[in-house]
């Protein structure tokens, strides 16, 4: 992968935490050393040679995978380990204020937009009822509305699929994200990535399997980034409030269709598209707190790639706790063990 390449999707994520209201990052001394290699890099004009490496040891070239299981890692407490020291606000914008895009000077690689990115501008949401029927009938039908969307369709890239939810139409929780990822786009399904499987592992911590439960996301295309022509995109980026305001009445339909008890918004973003844009600063304002979409009661949390990036117990007992008080309104049985996850002993 070329250190271009690198950066964007490492300046992506950082966007993303600051977003999602995370004031530090945790970085290991590996880490900080093949970012301040590949800032000087940059810093001597070198940021476009493709033969830039990447110390292979460095978590930038080998991303961490959660591994899909029973559950039990998610309610199992880690072994305790040395935490790496964080980032604070003043030595993350002195290290690397050019990959949060914060800084005047900070060099922009002119990337050319591929083909299927030029021109493709979001008209107004599409307006359309519902057939009659039974609840398979009318999730299939809106199935292949959302598949041959024509303004869905310009926006994936050739190969990729346009991505409805899945699960069963009778759940009582609907998980809400907010768009594909990599990994989402090529399978045709939500949450199928590392942050997939341990929202996977979350749901049967709370005594239900996945398939007992509907996970969607606001987005049904995966946001396009600038990507040179045949080159994979690297990184995400959160949807524009143009385009999920074009995705939202396929949500508000699956809603409709699946008449949910509960729904659980994953991250900033989804929040920001069900409650609106200016509703919040930072997520921590709105968590853990009931709110409403579409006539129904939202539970607001952290998107799993939260617990991906901070594993500590803490991180797990905040999210948890929402997912109590989701269980109780749904209504899911709760043991006394449940009620104790991640608990300090």
């Amino acid at each position: 992968m070329a250190l271009r390449e690198q950066l964007l999707a490492v300046a992506e994520e950082l966007r993303r935490r600051k977003t999602a209201g995370d004031k530090t990052v945790a970085v290991g001394e590996d880490t900080l050393v093949a970012l301040r290699a590949a800032v000087a890099a940059q810093n001597r004009g070198a940021a476009g040679e493709a033969g830039a490496p990447v110390p292979p040891e460095s978590p930038i070239s080998r991303p961490a995978v959660a591994k899909p299981d029973d559950g039990a890692s998610f309610v199992r407490r880690a072994p305790a380990a040395a935490e790496p020291e964080p980032i604070r606000e003043p030595a993350r914008k002195e290290r690397g204020a050019a990959l949060f895009g914060d800084s005047a000077s900070a060099a922009k690689p002119a990337l050319k937009i591929a083909p299927a990115q030029e021109g493709a501008a979001i008209p107004p949401a599409p307006v359309f009822t519902l057939p009659e029927g039974d609840k398979a009938t009318r999730w299939a039908w809106l199935k292949d509305k959302v598949e041959n969307d024509p303004v869905c369709r310009a926006h994936v890239r050739p190969g990729k699929k346009v991505v409805l939810g899945v699960g069963t139409l009778d759940a009582k929780i609907f998980f809400c994200g907010e768009a594909p990822g990599a990994d989402e786009e090529v399978q045709g399904e939500p949450f199928v990535g590392a942050a997939g499987q341990l929202l996977t592992k979350m749901i049967k911590a709370m005594g239900v399997d996945r398939g007992q439960v509907y996970i969607g996301n606001i987005m049904n295309w995966r946001p396009e980034m600038p990507t040179p022509p045949g080159v994979e995109q690297i990184g995400n980026r959160p949807p524009t409030a143009e385009e999920m305001a074009y995705c939202l009445p396929y949500l508000k339909a699956q809603l409709e269709i699946v008449q949910p008890e509960v729904i659980v918004a994953l991250g900033a973003t989804a929040s920001a598209g069900l409650l609106g844009a200016g509703s919040f600063k930072a997520l921590g304002e709105i968590r853990g707190r009931w709110h409403s979409f579409a006539g129904r009661p939202v539970m607001v949390t952290y998107h799993p790639s939260y617990l991906l990036r901070n594993n500590s117990n803490r991180a797990k007992r905040v999210v948890w706790e929402d997912l109590l008080k989701v269980m109780e309104r749904a209504p899911l049985p709760i043991s006394e063990r449940q009620r104790n996850f991640f608990l300090e002993r």
